[in-house]
């Protein structure tokens, strides 16, 4: 015990000091982030606060338009308009970024889709002078489009800059800047900051400014080593790159001896478009994984339980006026949570972190079920529906959340990749957008026993991850494919055999029936 719990330090350790001698790398990861998936977090949390400047917003374009106030269900409408359409925008984005990634690299994606992001910006402060609601839907679109196209991207290119021992790591900092999206959301939207009716616009724009960082600063870094030698052929590039990333002291050639075995494996073989992935069988368990596991990161309940814990605060005697900050109380518990995730994977490893992630939450929410329920006859319980939110928020953040954003970029080989991450994006929009509007019919239709159909959820992913899906940590894609199988042609040979038993049997069987 004592001794794994030595190396699990001695690996932690070792991966951090390997990643602090490689400032450009860190960078890379800084930079990447902050104009990649920090811009999907950010959207998702920075909408509830400045809500009623932007219902009080459509009902003074209606009265100026139309002469008439909007009625309460019309207004809802629109606002359920207003916060959904980004999930359009986020599809359009992520449908896209696939082959815009593959035609003209991901350091150049990244860099145009840095202006879509101040396009947005600059329709968000445009519309309040205007008296234009709509411009704020566009704004909401073009966020969207924006942030589908960071997701893929940015995790393309961040995994991409990676040594394989630090992959693990790197590959959570894409969810680790989620988290902190939520949370700078968050955190902006109090009124001590951004959060009045003076300065909500600035809020809504703050997306232009980090995307106008990354355009800044992204030119200075070097393009994917993986897409210069594998998509580009360019071999001396990939060299070049992989020693500004790493720093001229650690030797390039064993990776890209790695890469390159990927490559003569897949010679002549083309990027794979979305059908030719759903009907290769060889890839059907690595489709299945990824499936599953971004249909689950959604309709685990993680977005409805921050809807939810309002009310949740409001049991536990929390005033009105200080919900905002009972909500950035949760977000800094993610963000907290998702770095100490990027101190473990290393040492604890991919399959393990989703499994314990996946049951945790599951554990979580039947607490919060019965909690929820007995506020009604006990007073304090509300504290504790508080904590199991706490706890469910942790264990979503040190598994599923830092696993599942880079796992088709690792267990996909370089011909798949881009349909992958298309699959996988398309399923996470397509989720988030059912959650946001879906929730709220089923919470008044189920009222608490709501949570029980994420519970289902989760519990039933943690038992497919066991069962189905190795481990990857410290492996290459094509050690990960042949793992995957193995795995399945074991399962099958025991079923076979047993078939064959069962099948000898009725025959003996039926031998002795007739003698």
């Amino acid at each position: 015990m004592h001794s794994n719990r030595y190396e699990a330090a001695l690996t932690m350790t070792s991966s951090l000091t390997l990643l602090l001698r490689s400032p450009v790398l860190l960078a890379a990861i800084l930079i990447s982030g902050i104009g990649g998936t920090f811009q999907y977090g950010f959207s998702i949390s920075v909408l509830n606060s400045p809500s009623v400047f932007i219902k009080n917003l459509v009902n003074s374009t209606c009265l100026q338009r139309y002469g008439r106030s909007l009625e309460p269900w019309e207004l809802s409408l629109i606002w359920s308009f207003i916060v959904s359409i980004y999930c359009v925008g986020g599809l359009i984005g992520t449908l896209s970024a696939g082959r815009l990634a593959a035609v003209y690299g991901r350091k150049n994606t990244l860099l145009v889709n840095n202006v879509v992001a101040i396009c947005g910006a600059i329709l968000m402060v445009l519309s309040k002078s205007a008296l234009s609601f709509e411009m704020i839907i566009a704004g909401r679109i073009v966020y969207g489009i924006n942030a589908g196209v960071g997701l893929i991207v940015h995790t393309l290119y961040i995994l991409e800059c990676a040594p394989k021992r630090l992959r693990g790591m790197v590959g959570v900092s894409v969810a680790s800047f989620v988290s902190l999206g939520k949370f700078c959301g968050q955190l902006l939207g109090i009124s001590e900051l951004l959060g009045t009716d003076e300065r909500w616009i600035w809020l809504l724009a703050f997306s232009g400014v980090t995307g106008l960082l990354q355009l800044l600063t992204l030119p200075f870094l070097p393009e994917s080593p993986r897409y210069l030698l594998l998509e580009r052929s360019d071999r001396h590039g990939c060299e070049t790159a992989l020693i500004r990333l790493w720093g001229a002291k650690k030797d390039p050639k064993p990776e890209m001896e790695d890469m390159l075995a990927e490559d003569a494996a897949l010679k002549g073989v083309k990027i794979h478009r979305i059908m030719e992935l759903f009907l290769d069988v060889n890839v059907r368990w690595q489709l299945l994984t990824v499936i599953v596991t971004f249909v689950t990161l959604q309709l685990c309940g993680i977005n409805a339980v921050y809807l939810y814990s309002f009310d949740v605060f409001q049991a536990a005697g929390i005033p009105e006026e200080n919900l905002r900050y009972a909500a950035l109380g949760t977000g800094l518990c993610e963000v907290s949570t998702s770095i100490a995730c990027v101190l473990i994977i290393e040492s604890t490893g991919k399959k393990v972190l989703l499994f314990r992630g996946y049951l945790g939450m599951a554990a979580a929410l039947a607490l919060l079920t019965v909690t929820l329920y007995l506020q009604e006859f006990v007073s304090w319980m509300s504290y504790c529906s508080l904590v199991l939110i706490c706890i469910y928020i942790l264990f979503f953040s040190t598994g599923p959340a830092g696993v599942t954003a880079p796992l088709p970029g690792e267990i996909f080989t370089q011909s798949y990749k881009p349909a992958a991450f298309t699959v996988a994006c398309t399923l996470n929009w397509v989720g988030l957008f059912a959650v946001g509007m879906l929730f709220p019919l089923i919470v008044k239709h189920l009222d608490y026993f709501c949570f029980l159909i994420f519970f289902v959820f989760c519990f039933c992913s943690g038992v497919f991850v066991w069962f189905n899906v190795p481990e990857t940590k410290n492996k290459t894609v094509l050690e990960i494919t042949e793992d995957f199988n193995k795995m399945h042609q074991k399962h099958r040979r025991s079923l076979q055999s047993k078939l064959s038993s069962v099948h000898t049997n009725e025959i003996h069987a039926t031998v002795s029936t007739k003698l």
